[in-house]
């Protein structure tokens, strides 16, 4: 099986040239100004050049405006939107019309009665990205660097399209691979000096963890 590999808030032509050269499937870009690895849509369409042809360009916003999402899609050219805030069925559906693009739908986890909350997006959504809750007092719904129970994704229809999310790293993602079996993953601050700081050289080390695990699990 493919394992798609998305490698979430980019900002440097350096951390763009790392996760092109790993391998990565998709590249992600923030736009939530809380964030430290917010990016403007002028420079994440720059950035996002380098992508084409070689791994799905997301952008990642949390309850945006129609405004800021117009934006985002005139100047990035995203070939695939992700909503990382509170967007409902209704929401998801409006923008994949709006836009023509799909959508990728953000969901914390913490519990198994937590999977309850994908039903209303099914058929919806073209894919689910399931991350940890963020820790208390955190004003990012994501790329906090936690991670949740991935045994917890056992009880997920097969049919279900998601990338597993939430304190990825080169040190656990054998573990993450092996319990939760994902068809994707998707890793930001486990590949960080600094929050915000892409480090090409982790960037590196996080794609070689991957290609060991799977040979280790095809051994």
């Amino acid at each position: 099986m493919a394992l798609d590999i998305k490698i979430c808030g980019l900002k440097t032509d350096q951390a763009m040239g790392a996760a092109l050269a790993g391998g990565a499937s998709h590249v992600g870009f923030i736009f939530f100004a809380k964030s430290p690895r917010y990016v403007d849509p002028a420079e994440a369409g720059r950035l996002r050049e380098a992508a084409r042809g070689k791994a799905l360009a997301v952008a990642v916003t949390v309850d945006a405006s129609d405004a800021f999402l117009d934006e985002i899609v005139e100047k990035m050219q995203p070939d695939m939107l992700q909503l990382h805030g509170s967007e409902t069925s209704e929401r998801v559906a409006e923008l994949k019309a709006r836009y023509g693009l799909p959508v990728m739908k953000a969901l914390p986890l913490s519990e198994a009665a937590d999977l309850d909350r994908i039903k209303p997006f099914i058929g919806v959504a073209d894919r689910f990205l399931f991350d940890a809750k963020p820790p208390k007092g955190s004003e990012l719904p994501g790329g906090n660097g936690v991670a949740f129970d991935w045994r917890i994704l056992a009880g997920l229809d097969a049919g279900v399209d998601y990338m597993l999310s939430g304190g990825l790293n080169a040190a656990n993602i054998g573990d993450a691979l092996r319990l939760a079996n994902p068809p994707g993953i998707d890793i930001s601050s486990g590949v960080e000096s600094a929050p915000g700081v892409k480090d090409p050289a982790l960037i590196e080390q996080f794609f070689r963890a991957v290609r060991v695990a799977r040979d280790n699990r095809a051994a």
